[in-house]
């Protein structure tokens, strides 16, 4: 899928808020097959928004249909190659000189509204950037203590902000001096069950995994079976994730022994999967490991293994 705009009939990107009265905002929402989401979350984002942008990379489930049938929102398309390297093509394409980045299971509450509408009447010029907390929902339960998001920036001026270059969870590449902090999270409805959480920590564990590889960074003892204790610990008694019951109890259990040995045991797989290509580089022959992951289609592949002759006969 190439590159693609298109705009609704109707379209009126500065409607809600006459000229003059703050500077214009364009609200981001990346998104590929949110059609459970996508509606409350541009309905969230209506108060405070001059342009709506949905930047999409491949929805198959009608979600760029709903945001059609909303209206008042502009659609860009473009493949996926990593969660940096598309909020970084779909920043530039903002209308407006400040961006508020919104995923599609994220909403927008009235308080957090008027802080950024304060902010934008008179930005102040020491500032290029704002930094947001999250209030974690898992399974619909609220968690206050148990909250995997420790924050994100996600206010930025358009022309001044880019994402760090990395697979998955980068922060906007900035002098930390120019970034001010808002005091009202947003809402973040990420676990709605086990099922979204395998499949969203499956990509993110796998793409964690390869970042550490070409870090350097290598799999042992002490990462695959203290780490995950050290996170659970930290999550369930330091920053007292008991408190949260029963679904704060779960969720330091997965965020440990799923999201952080689960990453661990993906790097030791590609450091044990490239063993054999250091004996093919060795012995003249083409390499062995391919990546975990297919970022274009965000479905897992199988790690292949062996010669080019060999992976040759097994197809």
């Amino acid at each position: 899928m190439g590159q693609r705009s298109r705009q609704h009939a109707g379209q009126q990107p500065n409607a809600t808020w006459p000229r003059g009265a703050r500077q214009s905002l364009t609200v981001l929402i990346p998104c590929k097959d949110e059609c459970r989401n996508i509606r409350a979350c541009i309905e969230s984002v209506r108060p405070i928004a001059h342009e709506i942008l949905v930047a999409d990379s491949g929805s198959t489930d009608g979600t760029l249909e709903i945001v059609g049938r909303l209206g008042d929102c502009r659609i860009i398309e473009r493949v996926f190659v990593n969660d940096a390297d598309f909020k970084n093509w779909a920043i530039p394409q903002a209308a407006n000189s400040w961006v508020l980045i919104v995923d599609a299971d994220e909403r927008i509450p009235i308080a957090l509204v008027a802080e950024i509408e304060a902010i934008l009447r008179d930005p102040p010029d020491h500032l290029d950037a704002y930094r947001c907390g999250f209030q974690d929902f898992f399974l619909g339960h609220p968690l206050k203590y148990a909250r995997w998001d420790t924050g994100s920036i996600r206010l930025i001026r358009r022309d001044v902000c880019r994402y760090q270059k990395r697979r998955v969870h980068a922060d906007i590449d900035i002098d930390r001096r120019r970034v001010g902090r808002l005091r009202t999270r947003i809402l973040h409805y990420s676990i709605r069950s086990y099922e979204d959480f395998i499949s969203k920590y499956n990509r993110y564990t796998t793409w964690g995994a390869e970042e550490l590889w070409d870090r350097g960074r290598r799999a042992g003892f002490f990462s695959l079976l203290i780490r995950p204790a050290l996170r659970f610990l930290n999550m369930y008694i330091i920053r007292r994730g008991f408190l949260d019951g029963l679904p704060g109890l779960q969720v330091c259990i997965l965020m440990a022994f799923f999201s952080t040995f689960a990453k661990q045991g993906k790097l030791w797989q590609i450091e044990d999967s490239a063993a054999p290509q250091a004996e093919n580089d060795r012995a003249g022959q083409s390499p062995s490991y391919i990546r975990l992951y297919d970022e274009s289609s965000q479905t897992p592949t199988r790690l292949a293994v062996g010669t080019s002759q060999e992976r040759a006969k097994a197809a």
